[in-house]
């Protein structure tokens, strides 16, 4: 999948200030992740299974 057909979103913890944040795009197979401050990176994607491992051991502090 183009990375490009993707609807991408920021956490709205984001602030408006220029942060460093990441963005965020999910598809039926995966997750995908992007720098948002540096496009010229390519995007990396993760399974859903690992991307809600994730955010259960985030949540944990």
């Amino acid at each position: 999948m183009s990375t490009d057909a993707l609807t991408w979103f920021k956490s709205s913890h984001s602030g408006t200030q220029g942060d460093d944040c990441v963005e965020v795009a999910v598809a039926a197979d995966a997750v995908h992740v992007r720098d948002s401050k540096d496009l010229t990176r390519r995007p990396f994607a993760v399974g859903r299974e690992g991307w809600a491992a994730f955010l259960r051991f985030a949540a944990c502090g």
